[in-house]
């Protein structure tokens, strides 16, 4: 649990903005936070849209990442560059990139799963690669990454 204290500089801020600010993640997890009870002001549920005062006492709530029903394969892929931040890959055409109806697995996600193990960050208040650009199966020779 983090608490914050509203600055007078600050005051007037969308609580969803103010808290994107501080914390660096999405306006899309912030609403579902506020929506669910994990974000309270003065110890009390606000809208997503409610502007902060000076002074606010904001508690934040943070989840823990959730695991996803995606499972890890090990499977051969093109990587172009690896650092700690992206993995940049050479898709080959034919290979799926998410799971999905008729792909359960055997999907890019399934084998950036199995290379980065623990080292995927949250998103969204779940673990899984983030694949920056979505290309279909049957693009090749474009540069995908996931974020690690």
């Amino acid at each position: 649990m983090k608490e914050y204290k509203v600055k007078k500089e600050e005051e007037n801020i969308r609580i969803d903005k103010l808290i994107g600010k501080i914390e660096n993640i999405s306006r899309t997890y912030i609403q579902r936070m506020i929506d669910e009870g994990n974000i309270l002001v003065n110890k009390k549920n606000v809208r997503t849209s409610y502007k902060v005062n000076e002074g606010d006492k904001i508690t934040i709530n943070k989840e823990e990442p959730k695991n996803i029903d995606i499972i890890p394969q090990e499977m051969p892929i093109d990587i172009i560059y690896e650092d700690d931040d992206i993995l940049i890959i050479n898709k080959e055409k034919g290979i799926v990139v998410h799971p999905g109806n008729g792909n359960p697995d055997g999907t890019l996600v399934n084998a950036i799963m199995a290379k980065c193990k623990d080292s995927l960050s949250g998103i969204g208040g779940k673990i899984r690669p983030g694949i920056v650009h979505r290309i279909d199966k049957d693009t090749s020779r474009t540069y995908n990454s996931c974020q690690k």
